[in-house]
């Protein structure tokens, strides 16, 4: 059972890695530019998570870990910021492949309102409550800095890949936050947060595992732009590119 949250992290990494392999989607050819953005995001979250991990905004249950800690985390909570980044990049590039980083999607700027007017309302009216202010404001001035700043065109590729997320969203935070289980592997002090649970997960987490996977995403699409790789377009053709969804 102490290898519960470690099964967790190398299950959701597992068939992602095999699949990199895969010829028509050879992402280990872009694991240099793969790995720094995942790693180069784990480091705010980990300085985030061990700071709310140290003063009691959540905390991890000792019988479904190894015992081993890193910065005062579970070193499976660290492992939880490599594995399931990868996991959704890997998802996210395989939609690059096939629709191209131009793909858009009509209601995308509905979307990201509905996204910054959720999170400017929690941001204000839960600003005592740790998760929900920190979390909601974070993914606000990140937002914005990707819509207004970057212009980010990928945002309708990154939405739409990550409706496929959702299943295994569910299992894994499930998994994480007790679902089935006697006790949490994550407990969250609910004074900290608004207490509305989507099963037994928090409804920031939602908010939490965008901001830090759009991280994510960004850093991989600025370290692709900048690279000298012929476009993920031009190494498989598969005439998807440019649609729009209604």
């Amino acid at each position: 059972m102490n290898y519960l949250y470690l099964i967790v992290d190398l299950a959701a990494i597992s068939v992602p890695l095999l699949f990199s392999f895969h010829p028509r989607i050879a992402l280990y050819k872009k694991w240099h530019l793969l790995w720094p953005a995942i790693l180069l995001s784990t480091i705010p979250f980990v300085i985030w998570d061990s700071i709310f991990t140290q003063i009691g905004v959540w905390g991890f249950t000792p019988k479904y870990l190894t015992g081993h800690y890193l910065f005062h985390l579970p070193v499976e909570e660290i492992l939880f910021f490599i594995c399931i980044p990868y996991a959704c990049l890997f998802t996210y590039y395989c939609f690059r492949i096939y629709y191209g980083v131009n793909y858009r999607l009509k209601s995308e700027p509905a979307i990201t309102g509905l996204f910054l007017a959720s999170c400017i309302f929690l941001a204000i009216t839960c600003f005592d409550r740790y998760y929900t202010s920190y979390t909601a404001a974070g993914l606000t001035i990140f937002l914005l800095f990707l819509k207004l700043i970057v212009k980010a065109k990928w945002l309708s590729l990154f939405y739409f890949s990550h409706l496929f997320l959702l299943i295994p969203f569910f299992i894994v935070n499930g998994i994480l936050t007790g679902t089935g289980l006697d006790e949490p592997i994550v407990w969250y002090n609910n004074a900290e947060n608004i207490g509305i649970r989507l099963l037994t997960i928090p409804f920031e987490d939602i908010f939490y595992g965008m901001l830090m996977l759009l991280l994510n995403t960004f850093l991989f699409e600025f370290f692709l732009e900048k690279s000298s790789l012929p476009a993920d377009s031009e190494v498989i053709a598969v005439g998807k590119r440019d649609q729009s969804v209604h």
